[in-house]
């Protein structure tokens, strides 16, 4: 048992007595608490070593591991309070410690908050519809049983009793035609309808992707003098046209255009697809280059149409927004014509941004900028606190804006030479920020990985987040057999997955067979997609060799994610039932009767009932001639008797 339990009532941060010690430094140790959908963490000023660095709160339904950071700031923690977006009431929450920062230390919580709701009128319907639910989940399971037993009667009489059905109506019906009355051409024609009503677009939407890429070799104009695609590059910006499937790649140390900005690398820009818009901010100066007039920051817009570039700020900071960044991000929100701009170090006139022991880095909060109005307002400062509201600039991260929920999705990054792994949202309209993770819990293998380059999409219609993972920028924790890997975030499940990463290790000298399969891994490189066509792009970079440290790509590649269609799940669903309908057919059949023989003969025409039904096992396995429907059935049976 823990001693003085009472002390996490009270929050003295300053008295390190105040807190909640256990006798033992091995769960399980803490009994239930009573709580809410919500908890908060306080701690001692100093960071004591028997702090609490991994636990575990259950909420009477499935545990959920999180950790607290070994430092003095408050933390908050969203609990699992909803099925199907229903609140359900929760009567206790049990915490349970699984690691102290001291690893030979006893446990230690200073102070918890539980947040939630305790007025009648909202309780009360949560609790009768609670009841309720587990009272349907408990007749259904019973129903389950009874059917897969064949007690007909008992699951009839509790179906009519209760009014409460197993499954859709469809898959009831399916069970009828296949289990009991073995009609086989039934079950197709309702697999048929099935496919045809979207029932199986679910199912599709839960399948892993396969990665397909493809690399595009653009066409040269022959007798041109110069090549008219991109040069090898790195530290550029591309953007797409959605509307037009156009990719724009832009600055990357070329020559200036007429009245456009200067030649800049670790920029950002963004497209307006409607407007048919792009603007530009930031860039990259070197110590030597820097004085107060180059650290100004210019912000352009280029008119796609018209071909023409236009000056919007000569500063920003002097308008009221960020000062002259790079390694930024910035999103559009064509609806409301905004943009957003978030993190990126801020460069000033003392020395190489690399030399921290001549002034602390700075960061750039996160700011909008209304495109009609032309001004600037800070909607967060950069903030070291874990509030729940508060956020923490960085450089090298990932922001994208969804255009369904209107909320922007920060992940990663880098702070100084800290890299983060934790995942917010910000509401642009609600003014709210939500914390999705932490960076705390210990998933090793689940999460992208941080530290490296991420570039990332996302597509509002699949709600999902796309994020390709390559080399670091750190040289020292680069290393020569790095992968590339490709992650997935649904945000409706709320969960990571990954969907590729190369099936060799990358070596100095790679193979020309893989270099044609797909792109090696790297870094200031840029992805964009296609949401239209669901169609990933990927153009230059930096390999990191350490042989070549100046070499930069110009290879362009597409990347197409695919799972599997409709016709392929009605094509394996027919091709189960004609299996099934010829197992007792192989297994009762006595080819010394002659009806059995018959029977056994039509078999091939009831598996093969259409061209589409057959796929060939090689190109030149069986010949193009054609031949009698006779003989078809007599090759097939000798396959089966082999």
């Amino acid at each position: 048992l823990l001693q003085n339990h009472v002390n996490i009532l009270v929050d003295k941060p300053n008295d390190q007595s105040s807190r909640w010690s256990s006798e033992s430094n091995y769960p399980p140790q803490l009994p239930e608490v009573e709580g809410c959908p919500a908890n908060g963490f306080s701690r001692y000023l100093n960071s004591p070593v028997g702090f609490v660095k991994q636990l575990c709160h259950l909420d009477c339904l499935s545990p959920s591991a999180s950790g607290l950071k070994n430092d003095y700031n408050k933390e908050t923690f969203t609990l699992k309070h909803k099925i199907d977006e229903q609140m359900f009431p929760c009567r206790f929450v049990k915490i349970v410690p699984l690691m102290s920062w001291g690893p030979s230390f006893n446990f230690s919580i200073w102070y918890i908050e539980l947040h939630g709701i305790e007025d009648p009128d909202v309780v009360q319907p949560c609790l009768n519809w609670y009841s309720k639910y587990r009272e349907q989940e408990a007749i259904r399971l019973c129903l389950k049983h009874f059917r897969q037993h064949n007690y007909t009667e008992a699951f009839e009489s509790l179906q009519k009793k209760t009014r409460i059905a197993l499954e859709h109506p469809m898959l009831t019906h399916l069970h009828d035609r296949l289990v009991l009355q073995g009609d086989f051409d039934a079950c197709e024609e309702l697999i048929d309808k099935a496919v045809r009503d979207g029932l199986f677009n679910q199912y599709i939407s839960q399948q892993e992707y396969k990665p397909r890429w493809s690399q595009i070799i653009p066409k040269c104009n022959k007798g041109d003098g110069d090549d008219n695609r991109p040069g090898m590059r790195g530290g550029h910006q591309m953007v797409i046209d959605v509307q037009t499937g156009e990719t724009h790649t832009a600055h990357c140390y070329d020559s200036r255009p007429p009245s456009g900005p200067s030649a800049r690398s670790c920029h950002k820009m963004c497209i307006d697809s409607q407007r048919r818009q792009i603007y530009t901010l930031g860039r990259y100066l070197d110590s030597s280059v820097r004085n107060s007039k180059s650290l100004k920051s210019d912000f352009y817009r280029y008119d796609i149409d018209a071909n023409t570039w236009t000056l919007l700020s000569e500063d920003t900071s002097a308008d009221g927004g960020p000062k002259l960044v790079f390694d930024h991000q910035m999103c559009m929100d064509s609806e409301k014509h905004m943009i957003y701009t978030f993190g990126g170090r801020i460069l000033t006139c003392n020395g190489s941004v690399d030399d921290s022991r001549t002034s602390e880095p700075q960061f750039s909060g996160l700011y909008a900028y209304h495109c009609q109005l032309g001004t600037w307002s800070l909607l967060r400062e950069d903030s070291c606190n874990a509030g729940p509201e508060d956020v923490q600039s960085r450089i090298g991260h990932c922001m994208l804006f969804h255009t369904r929920n209107r909320c922007l999705y920060v992940f990663g990054g880098q702070r100084s030479k800290t890299y983060l792994n934790d995942f917010f949202s910000y509401d642009v309209d609600g003014d709210h920020v939500e914390i999705i993770s932490d960076g705390t819990k210990k998933d090793s293998g689940m999460v992208p990985m941080t530290g490296f380059t991420q570039r990332a999409t996302i597509d509002p219609e699949l709600n999902e987040i796309h994020v390709l993972s390559g080399l670091s920028k750190d040289k020292d924790k680069r290393e020569e057999n790095v992968r590339n890997s490709f992650w997935i975030y649904d945000i409706a499940r709320n969960n990571w997955s990954c969907v590729y990463k190369n099936d060799q290790a990358v070596k100095e000298n790679p193979s020309k067979a893989l270099q044609e399969e797909e792109p090696c891994p790297r870094f200031a490189h840029q992805l964009v997609y296609d949401e239209m066509h669901k169609v990933h792009y990927l153009f230059g970079g930096n390999p990191g060799k350490s042989c070549s440290p100046k070499m930069r790509l110009d290879d362009f590649w597409s990347l197409k994610l695919c799972r599997p269609s409709k016709e392929y799940l009605l094509r394996h669903c027919r091709y189960l039932i004609r299996k099934y309908r010829s197992v007792p057919l192989k297994a009762t059949s006595s080819h010394q009767r002659l009806f059995c023989v018959l029977q056994f003969q039509l078999l091939p025409s009831a598996l093969f009932k259409s061209s589409s039904d057959f796929i060939p096992l090689g190109k030149n396995l069986f010949s193009v001639h054609k031949r009698s429907a006779h003989m078809a059935n007599i090759r097939f049976i000798v396959f089966i008797k082999v």
